[in-house]
């Protein structure tokens, strides 16, 4: 998989990314025993690696003997870890350096479900040697104490300036409607706090290098903004103004050590690229400096931040990958990848660029992802530890990518996962259709529900349907309008492009899919009952309707649901004919295959109605598994509800396609 990427500095292809190919040897591993159900979701037992900034400590989350969260320091001269914060019926949920010896961590509890009562994470601070203990943030229901901010606000970043003790923190504000951020910058030592003075309608922020706000992004109802502040003038001025919805405007990147703006944007070209705007002539420069063909520009910069210098940039398209503009570190991701041959290998150096050592964070489409310290000297690894290492690689599936053609022409992206063990052909298969739906479904790396599929024996097939986001406007707006139409449409031709190639047996496909997928999954048993055997639907629209006559739904009032819902969806006036005839509990009536249909109690996204008008709709002799979990909200968060669900829906796949 070459990609081209272009660059101010010079034209640079970016190396093929080794990913496994779908024709290697299937590993025999002389059973045909089942991997148990939850060893596929179980949370991370580490992650949130990272350097202090003179890369000379390494702090992470990690899971300890009572399988709680804890902050832990590591001092990479001794290699010793030392436990910063660790509780009984807490964990840790993330946390930040602040400069060299000070770090903030917030708290949650991943023992509870959406639907339970639930503390806010709060904010907390404490030196690398575990002392000056302070909470900055209160959490949910604790009592106020001095220079403790209330739970209404929440951690942004630290400043990024060496030796400074300070962090910005939001506090949530204007309404529901036209929901607001103010900025502060904190003490984590004293508690102190300043509002930093920014535009109405702020949303966001971004601070240059010597940790000063520069950029604020603005949004009242559809309208969207980007204001930069003047280093000279100490004004703010505004650099564009646009509906967020029907325009093609831009979005922050970043602002470089040198104070130069870089921002993403179309520029009239399908798809997104970073280009360099130039804040005297207010107006962004005709040429990209960076581009992916075929995907909208994702990724992220590596600074050297005492050198002023771009070492490297970070992309995805359809696998992660990073590109080296610094000749040290390209020499030394090359020593890297000969030594990791399997997986993609993504460094993290210090900010300072000093340290003769390197965070390595390997994965690829079977691992889930372990992370290495390797001494740029000595060229020797130092194991951290695996983020899953109860995941057995040698019995995971691989994935790949392709791009097919829609009945009417247009590209679509999918990724296709075959079981380890299979010839690849005829296989029984299930269509995993992503939510959003306007958001990229699809990407390259270990997945627990396509890898728990493809270990029972299916291929799974994950199409990123026209609306789907991060490959370009053209199949972006070709989906506004299109829910249960041309977007279904696409769903359906992947699903019959994979049996046309031969990857499916075309009596044993099943469709699945949660929020918009859910919704995909009824539509697809009704518009399409010949092609698909049986559905699974969770936390699934059942009616577009609904969407807008919930009054206890999140998104009741909100700008999506008044401004970006009529563009995207429908307007429920205008289209009312269309809404209806593309709302599957209208035509419930028509189900005649086996279907799952399980919600959260507690989901205020899509709430329980949507599942029970769906139920009470449908035959009175529809073959419907109702499950439901009174904690959970939008998506399964519990461990125990995950290994149900899943264990139900294995027996279910078994039982319509014969599995053997």
């Amino acid at each position: 998989m070459n990609h081209m990427l272009t660059s101010v500095f010079r034209c640079i292809s970016v190396g093929a990314i080794i990913v496994s190919s779908l024709t290697l040897p299937a590993y025999a591993d002389g059973t045909s025993e089942r991997i148990p159900v939850e060893k596929f979701f179980k949370s991370p037992q580490i992650n949130g690696i990272r350097f202090s900034p003179d890369g000379k400590y390494l702090a992470m989350i990690s899971a300890g003997a009572n399988e709680r969260l804890n902050l832990a320091v590591m001092d990479l001269t001794s290699r010793t870890p030392k436990i910063l914060a660790q509780y009984e019926k807490s964990d840790v949920t993330f946390f930040s350096w602040v400069n060299n010896n000070r770090l903030v961590f917030g708290i949650g509890d991943r023992k509870l479900g959406d639907g339970e009562v639930y503390k806010g994470s709060g904010l907390f601070a404490v030196n690398k040697d575990g002392s000056e203990f302070r909470q900055l943030i209160e959490t949910m229901g604790s009592s106020g104490k001095f220079r403790v901010l209330t739970a209404r606000h929440y951690f942004v970043s630290s400043t990024g300036v060496e030796n400074s003790d300070d962090v910005f923190v939001a506090h949530g504000s204007g309404t529901r409607q036209n929901p607001t951020a103010s900025i502060l910058k904190l003490n984590t030592l004293t508690g102190y706090n300043e509002i930093i003075q920014t535009p109405p309608n702020s949303t966001g922020v971004l601070a240059d290098m010597s940790g000063e706000v520069r950029i604020a992004m603005t949004n009242l109802d559809e309208i969207s903004g980007v204001q930069y502040k003047d280093p000279n003038t100490k004004q703010w001025r505004k650099l564009i103004e646009y509906n967020g919805r029907t325009e093609d405007g831009f979005s922050p990147a970043f602002i470089a050590p040198d104070g130069q703006l870089y921002v993403t944007a179309n520029q009239g070209q399908d798809t997104k690229s970073v280009y360099r705007y130039d804040l005297e002539k207010n107006k962004i420069d005709a040429n990209p400096i960076i581009s992916a063909k075929g995907f909208d520009f994702s990724g992220g910069f590596i600074f050297n931040k005492k050198q002023n210098k771009l070492l490297g940039v970070r992309y995805e398209t359809d696998a992660p990958g990073v590109t080296w503009l610094d000749e040290k570190y390209k020499a030394i991701q090359k020593k890297i990848d000969e030594k990791l041959p399997n997986t993609v290998n993504m460094l993290t150096i210090a900010e300072g660029d000093e340290s003769s050592v390197v965070l390595v964070s390997s994965f690829s489409d079977i691992h889930p992802g372990s992370t290495f310290l390797f001494d740029t000297k000595t060229e020797q690894f130092t194991a951290i530890g695996d983020s899953l290492p109860e995941v057995d690689s040698k019995k995971m599936s691989y994935q790949d990518f392709f791009r097919i053609k829609a009945r009417d022409g247009m590209e679509i992206p999918v990724y296709l996962t075959l079981p380890r063990n299979s010839t690849g052909k005829n296989l029984p298969m299930v269509v995993m259709v992503h939510g959003g739906p306007y958001v990229r479904g699809g990407r390259w790396g270990w997945n627990p529900q396509t890898q728990f599929l493809a270990s029972r024996g299916y291929a799974v097939l994950e199409p990123d349907f026209r609306g789907s986001t991060g490959y370009g406007n053209n199949l972006f707006k070709s989906g506004w309008k299109q829910w249960g139409l041309a977007m279904q449409d696409d769903i359906t031709d992947a699903t019959k492009w994979a049996i046309e190639k031969g990857y499916a047996d075309a009596n044993r496909v099943c469709i699945a899919g949660a929020s918009y997928g859910g919704y995909a999954v009824l539509m697809g048993l009704i518009k399409d009952p010949d092609l698909y055997r049986c559905g699974i639907s969770w936390v699934g629209v059942s009616d577009i309707n609904l969407l807008y006559d919930v009054t206890w739904s999140d998104q009741d009032g909100s700008a999506w649901q008044r401004f970006g819902m009529p563009i995207l969806i429908g307007d429920q006036q205008k289209d009312a004919a269309q809404l209806k005839a593309t709302s599957p509990a209208e035509q419930a009536h028509r189900l005649t295959k086996p279907l799952i249909l399980a919600y959260g109690i507690a989901d205020r996204r899509v709430p329980l109605i949507h599942g029970e008008k769906f139920k009470k709709a449908a035959p009175a002799n529809a073959k419907i598994e109702w499950i439901t979990y009174k904690e959970e909200g939008h998506g399964w968060r519990l461990l125990r509800n995950n290994v149900d669900f899943w264990t139900k829906v294995e027996k279910f796949l078994d039982e319509n396609t014969a599995v053997k």
